[in-house]
């Protein structure tokens, strides 16, 4: 759509020439239940109102809107008409007075992707649910704005909607006359307005606090979710962590809780995790947990919950200018949801979940060809929506973390609070958060932002250990190396550990913390020491770095990484295995080894799903193939192994539960998951409720131990909207080419499945037991994506372009394919050519691997 694709030179001079004094926003969605003839409904309508201001009397602009049609546009009591100024994105505004006042009247269109207004139909009662979400660029297929982060302005919003409904926006609301109407929301972007609509099943709280002036700060709580999910709905959980989240963002920024009420909608077919609208943050439901979970979900919910409330100060209440500076919320806001996990609520131990999890998120990121830095050149749109990556969040938050050990915890809150106070309801760059460290540090953040924030790349640091004649340390240095495409080497401050056996215990007995900068540092304060049969550089995860090993620590670590005491410890020598895994420096066979020998004593049940993950794609991606089936009948083995070791009820128990479906490839495997299914085989302890039988479902289905109306049965037991994704993800995966050739033509032939549905058939179809099944699909692949990125929403385009990639091909002639697209297609997207390269260099690694693997002797 020409236009649709913002730039930010386009958006500069916008910002240059208006500013905007309100937003008066009517939304009339009485349509979105249907009517008497079944036709789904497709429209809604949308009249907004702007006053702005012109710089520039008699200049032109433009407003943006994406919807079908456009009624009517009045610019200062001027009718324009809308074949002339409207192109499907944008209105043209010309000979704007010094204040104006324009009038859009539109039919906006209902959603079925996840972006603008998205338009849920529950299947298990017909309830009809809607929700909007816009994150960069889609509050213009809603109403007319100006959409960027830096024309910011009040916003009332007003909705029409069916008699029995409620409505809820940023504001406080209530109904009068049959409408909806919210109060006037605080200075704000448009991406993050917001309007939820529907039948919800709503609970309220309400969070109250001694401001100490002798004031009470008193913020009205809800929470929302559809009513189908309503008996699982732990609302109290919710509001705990919300309230001790609160509590821990008063007393570090000293700026009140800027937005009023606050509202928490978990919605149906979310793209997202979750979005930082202020008053109304909505969440993927996903977070309701219909079956039993393990604490490591509890702990991310808690842990997104606290990131978007980190958000209502880093985000709402100071917004980056532009994209480029996306950074100055998601790190912040990743860092902070780990730093008030950990300082707030139950979940002491969230480090180790963000060194495990959030980091391998990070240190993939950067190693790809589309890494970029932390504060990144933003061209347009497309490349915002791509940036929302593992750099923008979990290496910004990495990096946030070394900038505490490097100027301090209390330097860096005080400045966070200059900054809240100096740029409230305003926009902000790079400089304006690093002049206010400067002031509260008292050190020069030039050098360490050009260092961190200012270069791609992860660093390695290897630690050499040189001993003297009584085999104590006479000197330990650590080596610092980058790669050939990014060659900055950083200052880190980092602690390394020293640590040996004792009473069969892995445990450390000496720790420097020192600043390494350069090529090599020499660790004086180690000199001395007992020789360690372990070198663990970055101890306590101070900085954001690819640890190595001596030969003398990865020895060590092969026969007792199991009994090393310290958790996180631990979880840093898991991680640093796993890449040296993906680095080729260790054979995949090797890693799954170590998961086979010491996975069962991992205490962190985060820990341990993290390296079921890692195991799983270890075999799948980097182990020679002729092993496969080796490592297959290895992991299902060890899996059944430890799920009947542990502990009747545990979390263990039911994480061992679901690896072992995933990794069951035995007529014998099959025949347990089939009998704990139907009641005939039992393990002690394990409760099959309905998600479990859904995990054990699936792998009968794709190796052919159940068909289709095994499917239907199992619906009919689970006829819900969660129940209806599972069965269309089953449905794809049988093993079956007439059923991937309909898979493959509902995704890329058609525009007909919601979001949640491409996502789930993406699943069921990309099965790695059927890799010779898949085999057409990686020449139709190439010939499809342009076209579809062409065609479909962006946010669909991704999903479909990132999840049909032929992976499970992985052979030269693939990687062959793949290059002969990117050179033919030079002049595509840079958004779609970024999504092929970062799949042509997974692929590359698969390779690499698996030839190291064979070179090795593991094949």
């Amino acid at each position: 759509m020409p236009g649709e694709n913002l730039s930010r030179d386009e958006a500069r001079e916008r910002a240059a020439l208006l500013s905007v004094d309100g937003y008066d926003v009517s939304l009339d969605i009485r349509s979105a239940v249907g009517d008497r003839t079944g036709d789904e409904p497709r429209t809604f309508r949308s009249v907004t109102t702007i006053r702005f201001r012109s710089s520039e009397p008699g200049a032109s602009s433009f407003v943006d809107l994406i919807a079908p049609s456009v009624t009517s546009v009045s610019l200062n009591g001027r009718d324009l008409d809308p074949g002339e100024v409207f192109d499907g994105a944008r209105i043209l505004l010309e000979d704007l007075a010094a204040e104006n006042e324009l009038i859009v009247d539109a039919q906006c269109a209902y959603s079925r992707t996840g972006e603008g207004l998205h338009r849920f139909v529950d299947p298990e009662d017909g309830e009809v649910y809607l929700y909007t979400q816009y994150e960069p660029a889609d509050a213009r297929r809603v109403f007319a704005g100006f959409e960027q982060p830096d024309l910011k302005a009040p916003f009332r919003f007003e909705v029409r909607a069916p008699e029995e409904w409620v409505v809820w926006s940023n504001g406080a609301g209530e109904r009068a006359d049959g409408v909806w109407r919210f109060a006037e929301t605080k200075p704000i972007s448009t991406y993050i307005t917001c309007v939820v609509a529907g039948p919800y099943h709503y609970v309220t709280d309400t969070y109250t606090r001694d401001l100490g002036d002798g004031t009470t700060l008193e913020i009205p709580l809800g929470a929302m979710c559809r009513k189908g999910l309503a008996p699982h709905f732990d609302s109290a959980d919710v509001f705990l962590v919300t309230k001790q989240g609160l509590d821990f963002f008063h007393d570090h920024f000293d700026y009140p809780y800027p937005f009023g009420k606050y509202d928490q909608a978990f919605v149906p077919e979310y793209n997202l995790g979750a979005m930082e609208n202020p008053g109304l943050v909505t969440f993927r439901e996903e977070y309701i947990f219909r079956g039993k979970v393990t604490q490591a979900s509890y702990e991310a919910r808690a842990n997104v919950i606290l990131h978007e409330m980190a958000h209502m100060w880093f985000g709402d209440l100071v917004t980056m200018v532009w994209w480029d500076d996306l950074w100055l919320k998601e790190s912040f806001a990743d860092f902070m949801g780990t730093f008030a996990n950990v300082g707030a609520t139950r979940f002491t131990d969230a480090w180790i979940t963000f060194a495990n999890r959030r980091k391998a998120w990070a240190y993939r990121a950067d190693q790809l060809p589309s890494t970029h830095p932390i504060t990144a050149d933003i061209r347009d749109l497309q490349d915002a929506k791509l940036n929302f990556d593992g750099i923008t969040y979990a290496k910004g938050a990495s990096v946030l973390k070394q900038l505490v050990a490097y100027v301090g915890q209390d330097a860096f809150l005080e400045g966070a609070r200059r900054y809240f106070k100096r740029h409230a309801y305003g926009n902000t760059r790079l400089g304006d958060l690093l002049s206010v460290l400067a002031e509260t540090s008292g050190r020069d953040m030039g050098g360490w932002a050009r260092s961190w924030l200012q270069t791609a790349g992860v660093n390695a640091l290897t630690p050499q250990v040189l001993l003297d004649a009584r085999g104590r340390i006479d000197e330990l240095a650590v080596v610092q190396e980058a790669a050939e495409a990014y060659p900055e080497l950083r200052p880190h401050r980092v602690a390394i550990g020293l640590y040996r056996r004792e009473d069969g215990r892995l445990v450390r007995y000496a720790r420097a913390e020192t600043d390494v900068d350069g090529p090599r540092t020499v660790v004086t304060e180690l000199a001395g020491a007992e020789a360690p049969e372990l070198v663990l550089v970055n101890d306590d995860d101070l900085t954001y770095c690819k640890i190595r090993f001596d030969e003398t620590s990865l020895a060590t670590l092969r026969e007792h990484l199991g009994s090393m005491t310290d958790p996180l410890a631990r979880a840093l020598c898991w991680s640093a295995l796993w890449n040296l895994t993906r680095d080729a420096l260790l054979p995949a066979p090797d890693f799954v080894d170590l998961v086979i020998r010491f996975g069962h004593r991992e205490s962190d049940i985060g820990v341990l799903q993290m390296l079921h993950a890692w195991a799983d794609s270890a075999l799948v991606h980097y182990a020679p193939r002729s092993w496969r089936r080796t490592g297959e009948e290895l992991l299902a083995d060890t899996a059944l192994r430890d799920l009947r070791a542990a502990e009747p009820g545990s979390e263990h128990q039911l994480a061992w539960a679901r690896f072992f479906a995933t990794v069951a490839s035995s007529d014998s495997d099959f025949e347990l998951l089939q009998g704990l299914l139907d009641g005939s085989a039992k393990i002690d302890g394990l409760e099959v409720d309905q998600e479990l039988r859904w995990v054990f479902v699936e792998p009968l289905v794709a190796h052919g131990y159940a068909d289709e109306k095994a499917l239907a049965a199992e619906l009919a037991r689970d006829d819900t909207a969660s129940g209806k994704r599972h069965q269309v993800r089953c449905l794809a995966a049988r093993p079956s080419a007439a059923v991937k050739a309909q898979a493959w033509a509902q995704l890329v032939e058609s525009d007909s499945l919601s979001n949640a549905l491409v996502e789930a058939t993406i699943a069921g179809f990309d099965r790695p037991s059927q890799r010779e099944l898949l085999v057409p699909y990686a020449e139709k692949y190439f010939a499809s994506i342009e076209r579809i990125w062409a065609e479909r929403s962006i946010q669909i385009a991704m999903t479909v372009v990132k999840g049909l990639f032929p992976s499970l091909q992985d052979s030269p002639r693939t990687l062959e394919a793949t290059d002969a697209w990117l050179a033919a297609h030079e002049s595509a997207a840079p958004a779609l050519r970024r999504l092929v390269l970062e799949a042509r260099d997974d692929l590359a690694r698969s390779l690499r691997a698996q030839a190291g693997g064979a070179e090795a002797g593991t094949d």
